[in-house]
């Protein structure tokens, strides 16, 4: 009899537990009691129990219950592969000179564990251990547990200052929304004050999170709204330097060119800008290099998928470059490697190289957001 009772209560947590899961958004008591066909005491019980021991937390006092930061640790290391946020972790952090350190963190019930880092470039800085798990990160915890922190986060990132160090985090959404990893820039804090670290790199960190959710699969980037977003930022257009800062960043472009019978052809491809003109590569096989030859005038589009959606538009004329010795062209695939893949190309990358081009830019404009009213017709 005792064994049946203990199977029951064990089958009961389950389907909680289950059914928490699948529901994100969060569930209400009444809306847990309809579903799991549960009496209020019983129900009560469990609750109170998982919410204790970390499994389920309260988006507000008497609020919805939502996954807890145990429960999310289960997530974390089931069907997040840690081999390819670990890859994207170290591409990404390429694409920017950090001054102080990196972290890669997830949650675990002890904490946060450490998965990789990249050390900051002052003399004195923050070192984080790989592999060691660390109960006091504030900044990171917030973000996985943010009803039971005082802690706010502003703009899907959380700042936290001890008395030696100064953390602003970001979280890594795979599926857009829901935290399943963080970065953390750990700052000495005797280096910052807060609100200058968070104006200065706090753009770039939320772009990090938000670069590295992509590559895992996210098309949006919207922490904690579990809901699509329904109203983006107007239209509006970028100034030359965040089109300068956007068009440094790993955002491939799509070249459009025009082929001999007429037709348009555009391929997708990597981009370096010098401030004046695109660089582009050409690799063995391409055909588009045949039409460019024979009309010059290209397009060239950049643009990024998740919000604030920026793009930029360029045209102009593009032109072989027919001067670079073998190992001005090693540096530039390593600079291109670098940016998009996170390392070094190969030399024998080199020579699959069929041609280099300069696009002489004659029109360059940025944009950011989407229109938020029709015009009528």
């Amino acid at each position: 009899m005792e064994d049946l009772t203990l199977a029951r209560s064990a089958e009961r947590t389950l389907r909680l537990i289950e059914t928490i899961l699948a529901h994100p958004e969060g569930l209400t008591p009444q809306d847990l009691m309809q579903k799991l066909g549960l009496s209020r005491s019983s129900l009560f019980v469990l609750l109170k129990t998982l919410k204790t021991l970390g499994y389920l937390d309260q988006s507000e006092k008497r609020g919805r219950y939502l996954p807890g930061p145990r429960l999310l640790a289960w997530q974390a290391r089931g069907d997040l592969s840690q081999q390819e946020l670990l890859a994207a972790f170290y591409q990404e952090c390429a694409q920017t000179a950090w001054p102080e350190t990196l972290a890669l963190v997830v949650p675990i019930s002890e904490g946060l564990l450490v998965l990789a880092q990249t050390e900051g470039s002052y003399e004195t800085r923050r070192v984080f251990q790989v592999g060691k798990i660390y109960p006091h990160l504030e900044a990171a915890q917030a973000l996985f547990a943010p009803s039971s922190t005082p802690l706010t986060i502003e703009e899907g990132m959380a700042l936290a200052q001890s008395n030696e160090t100064l953390d602003l985090a970001a979280p890594i959404c795979p599926d857009g929304y829901q935290p399943r990893a963080a970065v953390v820039l750990s700052a000495l804090a005797y280096r910052w004050q807060p609100h200058d670290l968070y104006h200065q790199w706090g753009n770039d960190v939320r772009n990090l999170a938000a670069r590295i959710s992509h590559r895992l699969g996210a098309l949006t980037y919207s922490p904690f709204q579990p809901q699509p977003v329904q109203e983006l930022q107007p239209l509006e257009p970028l100034t030359p330097a965040q089109m300068e800062a956007f068009l440094r960043g790993p955002v491939s472009a799509r070249l459009a060119c025009v082929r001999p019978d007429g037709q348009p052809h555009v391929i997708p491809l990597w981009q370096e800008w010098n401030g004046h003109a695109f660089i582009v590569i050409a690799w063995q096989g391409s055909r588009w290099p045949e039409y460019v030859r024979q009309n010059p005038a290209v397009s060239l589009t950049i643009d990024e998928p998740w919000p604030p959606l920026r793009r930029v538009v360029a045209r102009g004329q593009a032109n072989p470059v027919t001067d670079l010795t073998p190992q001005e062209l090693q540096r530039l695939l390593n600079r291109l490697g670098r940016r998009y893949l996170g390392r070094d190309l190969a030399q024998p990358y080199l020579n699959q190289v069929a041609e280099v081009f300069r696009i002489d830019v004659e029109y360059l404009r940025g944009w950011r957001g989407l229109t938020t009213a029709l015009t009528p017709a």
